[in-house]
């Protein structure tokens, strides 16, 4: 019997008070009788326009059929068609403006929680399947992926089903780019990552890490002497961005960038990490999207009190309003429009009495007010004269975006790329101005999602299989 409810079933959840003392996940998940009744409520329309929402096209409704059935695998075996990583877009796509905003549900009602579903599936097949991935007969062709993030692993994965032989450059000790530097274990677990990459390994992927293409490796090494024929690039945008204000050198701040890969690639949470991290008492984060969230929540779970700073209001924050709520509940105090001006701190290296020279020992605000539109169609924030304040804080996060880090560009000749550094690559194959090469995600678009960077790496895929197939 179909539910015609509203509202979707609310996911469970760690109380605010204690998950913000500790990174465990904080969604914990729906049951199997929560799952099948939210997929009740699809209405399983015949135009779908949900999978017209989703960059990779997964079959929605179809997956959910299974899923009000009780069909779980099946439902996963629906999914694993378009998606490689299923347990990650569960949890990080932005649903609300995919596949759920095109949700016929979602007219006069909350549309169908399809994210919560794939996790679910996704995390019920990890936990009950023991049947392995396969490798496919080889082809002979062989094809290099840099990068292991989210475009990288896709377009590695499609091509491994497709009997390419497959390598993954990494320059990290470890796999998984962004899903594991950059997004926190409370959203997403690196057991669930590692989990997702070693799927890919049993279809034949190899992943060679500590290897910086560019300089450890160039393009044209790997194309003359190695014998690839095909390249995809797919290393992101790792290239920190700063307002240029005084005080951005004093001991204490840090970029988005360094903080979150401190905590979560290299777990300096922890006690026993070798790898320090500032136990803060006052923390700013300057920012207001996604990364901006998890960077304030990762300092009020170290023990700090954490302000977002960001210089348009509420209602113009990019970040993703589950985690703006989830924030709001955590206690991080939001500082709308408002903007800094110069980051305050003992900086006389002569000055040895102060036991705090060169550290952050406050912030100068100014109050910001909203004008006309610009170009990206938000209201223009303008200064107020004579507004300006201190916060008072002893450590502050720029979260102010990122760009693709130049090393490849500069190590390839004929390699076009934008002036802002993102490699141009067609937006239908990710060719670039080199016959062979292809190029996705951050890299091309900068600082992106989870899944656009997933739609390029699989576009990629197609298109090089299409070229190998006619070369």
């Amino acid at each position: 019997m179909p539910n015609m409810s509203l509202k979707k079933n609310p996911m469970p959840v760690q109380d605010a008070d204690v998950r913000n003392k500790n990174f465990d996940e904080v969604a914990l998940g729906y049951t199997e009788q929560q799952a099948i009744d939210e997929a009740k409520r699809c209405l399983n329309c015949k135009n779908k326009p949900c999978v017209g929402g989703c960059p990779v096209k997964i079959y929605i409704p179809e997956f959910i059929a299974e899923v009000a059935k009780g069909e779980f695998e099946k439902a996963y075996e629906i999914i694993a068609r378009s998606s490689s990583l299923p347990a990650v877009c569960g949890r990080v796509c932005p649903q609300e403006t995919q596949c759920e905003g095109k949700c016929v549900r979602g007219i006069k009602g909350e549309p169908v929680a399809i994210g919560r579903l794939e996790r679910f599936v996704a995390d019920y097949h990890n936990k009950n399947s023991i049947s392995e991935s396969k490798k496919p007969l080889s082809n002979g062709k062989k094809v290099a992926v840099i990068g292991s993030g989210p475009s990288g692993l896709t377009c590695a994965g499609d091509l491994a089903k497709l009997g390419y032989e497959v390598t993954v450059f990494e320059a990290l000790h470890l796999a998984g780019g962004v899903l594991v530097y950059g997004i926190p274990e409370f959203r997403l677990p690196k057991s669930i990552v590692q989990k997702e990459i070693d799927g890919l390994i049993a279809l034949g992927v190899k992943i060679e890490t500590n290897t910086v293409v560019g300089k450890t490796l160039t393009i044209d090494e790997l194309k003359n002497e190695y014998g690839f024929e095909a390249i995809f690039i797919g290393s992101g945008a790792g290239l920190p961005k700063f307002m240029n204000i005084p005080g951005e050198n004093l001991k204490g701040v840090y970029s988005a960038n360094e903080f979150l890969t401190r905590i979560n690639l290299m777990k300096a949470y922890l006690e026993d990490s070798d790898t320090p991290i500032q136990k803060a008492k006052k923390v700013a984060v300057v920012g207001g999207g996604n990364v901006a969230m998890d960077a304030a929540r990762c300092a009020k779970r170290l023990g700090a009190e954490v302000y977002i700073v960001y210089r348009r209001s509420m209602n113009e924050l990019p970040a993703r309003r589950e985690e703006i709520e989830h924030a709001q509940e955590e206690g991080i105090i939001f500082k709308t429009l408002c903007n800094p001006t110069e980051i305050l701190g003992y900086s006389n290296p002569g000055d040895k009495k102060d036991p705090k020279n060169g550290t952050v020992i406050g912030m100068t605000c100014i109050e910001m007010e909203l004008g006309e539109p610009d170009a990206s169609g938000r209201r223009r924030p303008i200064e107020k004269k004579g507004s300006e304040f201190t916060l008072d804080v002893d450590c502050v996060i720029m979260a102010l975006g990122t760009s693709p880090n130049p090393l490849i560009k500069s190590t390839t000749e004929g390699l076009e790329t934008q002036k802002w550094g993102g490699i141009i690559a067609d937006e239908n194959t990710g060719l670039t101005s080199i016959e062979g090469i292809y190029a996705g995600g951050d890299a091309v678009t900068g600082a992106a999602t989870v899944i656009l960077a997933m739609g390029a790496g699989k576009n990629a895929a197609a298109a090089i299989d299409e070229y190998l197939k006619n070369k």
